[in-house]
C-alpha cells in the first residue's frame, strides 16, 4: 500500500486549558507520541489558558513560522461558557475543512452517543498552516488521531491527504 517515501511534517501541540500542565497534560503528550509513531517531529509544544487573545497569540506566533506545517490544539471546543478554541481559531484560517467537524462528530458518536453534539471539533488553513482543533480529553484526541488525522497527514494516503500539499511545497 505503501511504497513510496513519506513526508514527515513539522507539527506542533497546543493543549488549551486552564488547568494543565506539562506534568499533567495527556491529550498533549498523546498527540505528540502519535505524531513521533508516524514519522512526524514535534516541532514546539506549549499549553496556553482557555482565553481568546492568548490563544490567538500563541496559533498566530506558530502559524508565521516556517518551521510549523501543522498545528493540533487539544481543549477549549466544548459547550461550556469557558471554552473559546473555535472563537480564537476562526478568524485566524484562510480557509476551513468543513468536513473535519462533521467527520470527527460521525465518528465520536459511537464513543459518547449524543454528546458529541456539544464537540466544536474544526479545522483549517491558515499561512499554509493546517490547524486542527481536538476536544480534550485522551479518548477524544485518539479517536481524531486513529479514524482521521493520521491518513490525512500521510502523504502516502490515496486517493487524497493534506500531506501532499506540503511535498509540493517543497518541490517548488
Amino acid at each position: 500500500m505503501h511504497d513510496e517515501q513519506a513526508v514527515s511534517l513539522r507539527c506542533a501541540v497546543l493543549t488549551i486549558s486552564d488547568r494543565r500542565t506539562l506534568d499533567n497534560d495527556g491529550a498533549g503528550d498523546l498527540l505528540a507520541e502519535k505524531l513521533s509513531q508516524d514519522g512526524h517531529v514535534c516541532a514546539r509544544r506549549g499549553i496556553v489558558a482557555d482565553n481568546i487573545y492568548q490563544i490567538r497569540r500563541v496559533l498566530s506566533e506558530w502559524i508565521a513560522e516556517d518551521e510549523v506545517q501543522v498545528i493540533l490544539t487539544s481543549g477549549g471546543t466544548g459547550f461550556s461558557p469557558r471554552n473559546s478554541a473555535p472563537e480564537a481559531v476562526l478568524p485566524l484560517l484562510d480557509k476551513e475543512i468543513d468536513g473535519f467537524g462533521e467527520l470527527y462528530r460521525h465518528f465520536s458518536l459511537a464513543q459518547v452517543g449524543s454528546s458529541a453534539l456539544q464537540s466544536r471539533a474544526l479545522a483549517g488553513f491558515a499561512n499554509r498552516t493546517l490547524i486542527f482543533c481536538l476536544p480534550g480529553a485522551e479518548r477524544a484526541c485518539e479517536l481524531a488521531w486513529d479514524k482521521i488525522l493520521r491518513e490525512q497527514l500521510d502523504s502516502r494516503h490515496r486517493p487524497c491527504n493534506f500531506a501532499s500539499a506540503f511535498r509540493a511545497q517543497e518541490e517548488s
